[in-house]
């Protein structure tokens, strides 16, 4: 479903990723890892041509390399940023209809079903997105994403400042997802990302220093020293 061939990315004269692969299939969820700065958050912001960047990449069997961010997003490929970025300013059910701006006519179709998906939004469909806690917020985030229908979904950091329990939550919708789309994960909690994951890359210093099945990493004695806490 996504297939990237030697991804770099530069700022100014600093190598944020370094020619690295990435290969997505259908209904999987991959999972990069590693410390801050690695270069995680650089390489999905260059899939969808958020930043600069050189290498090539294939989405869906058609080369995306040079589109723009709103055609990527048309064609099907969605990006849940880091820090959940929802509109303060505007209701639950506001921020949803901005998500469907390239599929209004699906608008209430899709609304309902994001309702069912994320119970929790259900009953503050009115209430501004600024006043959510960061787990509703995170689960709006999500839920805007995929007003689009993507064919493919990508999370930058989900679970980023959200308590033990709703993590629990955002994980378990995150894997009930995996059965519509494939999904392109990054997230600090290593080993909850690598729990449900089917691959992972383990990203140092802007290059792929390891990539194995999940479950392979989990038992990785490096990795579980370096980034699972022992």
């Amino acid at each position: 479903m996504l297939d990237i061939k030697n991804l770099q990315v530069y700022y100014g004269v600093i190598s944020a990723v370094r020619g690295i692969d990435i290969n997505v299939s259908a209904n999987t969820i991959v999972t990069l890892i590693g410390s801050n700065g690695a270069g995680k958050t650089s390489t999905l912001n260059a899939i969808v041509n958020l930043i600069k960047k050189s290498g090539k990449v294939i989405f869906n069997g058609t080369d995306i390399t040079k589109h723009p961010t709103h055609k990527i997003v048309k064609e099907g490929l969605s990006l849940v940023p880091e820090g959940r970025r929802v509109f303060i300013n505007l209701s639950v059910d506001e921020n949803l209809r901005m998500g469907a701006f390239n599929n209004d006519e699906q608008f209430e179709t899709q609304r309902d079903k994001m309702y069912e998906l994320f119970p929790r939004l259900s009953g503050k469909r009115d209430q501004l997105g600024g006043t959510l806690s960061g787990g509703e917020q995170q689960m709006l985030a999500i839920a805007r994403a995929l007003m689009a229908e993507p064919k493919m979904l990508m999370l930058d950091e989900p679970s980023l400042g959200l308590a033990p329990k709703i993590v629990g939550e955002v994980f378990e919708i995150i894997t009930e997802l995996k059965t519509k789309m494939p999904i392109l994960l990054i997230e600090q909690n290593a080993f909850a990302a690598l729990q449900i994951a089917d691959y992972g890359y383990v990203l140092e210093n802007g290059r792929i220093a390891l990539s194995d099945k999940a479950s392979s990493l989990l038992g990785n004695d490096e990795v579980r020293q370096r980034y699972l806490g022992g």
